[in-house]
């Protein structure tokens, strides 16, 4: 008897392109959505794009609420959530960068609002996944949120965020390559569900920046437009697969290990792309294509080593061989890897 079943969230409205933040007023009319707006941002998107915001449902008559957060933490989803309730508010607005947007979605998701996603960096798929990613002490907890029912991108306002977080986007989706390779191994060897179309897809949207790398450059609002579709690509097969999978994998345990043992040492991004170069080496060896991951990165003038990360050899070694212990998630990485094999993989593909 079949009896497989699923549910599928994905965002109903796109918006992307020059000048399109006067539009979200109209996008959010167009989802029928009722109530008081409460405005989430964080203090420099909050002067970029969310005062406008706030204007433009002022001057529809819609009376809204803001809030303006300093740090991603869950001390401040509680806070939107108390400023929430006492707003009476009927739907949350996240603008800004990851920040922002993660706090937004967890708050939304534990109040049941809608919630609607106006990034003003392009810097990873969290603008339109079901996912928000929070830091706690040594740690990073990824959660289950509320994917947005809208997304309005502005690249007008994308191409002039610091181009640090742009790079930071491009190598997260880079790093799809490998984490649908990681998919697929979990599927063939644990027997871990598998989606065709949600592995295609991201794999798909991995490739298309791996091969154009070349042409997305600092400040040009053209760069932004094909960064955010590739963003909003990645989101959408992680709302397919109903996990992270599809955007997830070994690079990304190391890079979580990393915070662990170098907190803030770069952008979450940054890291897990310097993770696939080396992932991608454990799945197809010298001859395969971690030079073609390594090349964009360096094209787009992400980081490519662990000098670039401002960490040291033995920092990337002690991360290789422990981060299989971060979550119960098949990778390449399996049960562990001995510190020779980290080194081989680390030195062969110059990271250290």
């Amino acid at each position: 008897m079949f009896d497989k079943s699923t549910w599928i969230r994905l965002p109903r409205n796109v918006v992307i392109g020059h000048g399109v933040l006067g539009q979200t007023l109209d996008a959010v009319e167009e989802l029928h959505l009722s109530g008081r707006p409460l405005v989430v941002s964080s203090p420099t998107p909050h002067a970029v794009a969310g005062e406008k915001v706030v204007d433009q449902f002022a001057a529809a008559g819609y009376d809204p609420a803001e809030i303006v957060i300093e740090e991603a933490s869950f001390d401040a989803v509680q806070r939107v959530i108390a400023h929430a309730e006492d707003a009476d508010a009927g739907f949350a607005i996240g603008v800004g960068g990851g920040k922002a947007i993660d706090i937004t979605k967890m708050a939304a998701d534990d109040l049941g609002l809608g919630f609607v996603s106006v990034p003003t960096a392009a810097s990873h798929d969290g603008i339109v996944s079901g996912r928000g990613s929070v830091p706690e002490g040594d740690t990073r907890h990824s959660v289950a949120a509320e994917p947005p029912l809208a997304v309005v991108a502005d690249t007008e306002i994308l191409a002039e965020a610091p181009w640090r977080l742009t790079t930071a986007g491009c190598a997260d989706i880079i790093s799809n390559y490998t984490a649908v390779r990681d998919w697929e191994l979990a599927h063939r060897l644990k027997n871990v569900p598998y989606s065709e179309y949600a592995g295609a897809l991201s794999q798909m949207t991995a490739e298309m920046l791996v091969e154009n790398a070349d042409s997305i450059k600092r400040n040009l609002e053209e760069s932004s437009w094909i960064v955010v579709k590739a963003l909003v690509s990645s989101g959408v097969a992680m709302s397919i697969a109903g996990s992270s999978r599809p955007a997830s994998g070994a690079e990304h345990l190391f890079s979580h290990q990393l915070d662990r043992i170098a907190p803030g040492a770069a952008l979450h991004g940054h890291q897990v792309g310097v993770g696939a170069i080396m992932t991608e080496y454990l799945h197809s060896g010298p001859n395969g294509r971690w030079r073609d991951v390594r090349d964009a990165l360096g094209a787009l003038g992400a980081p490519t080593t662990a000098e670039d990360l401002g960490i040291d050899r033995e920092t990337v070694i002690e991360a290789l061989t422990t981060a299989h212990e971060i979550r119960d998630r098949y990778t390449i990485l399996g049960d562990g890897m001995s510190e020779e094999a980290a080194i081989e993989a680390a030195t062969v593909t110059g990271v250290v």
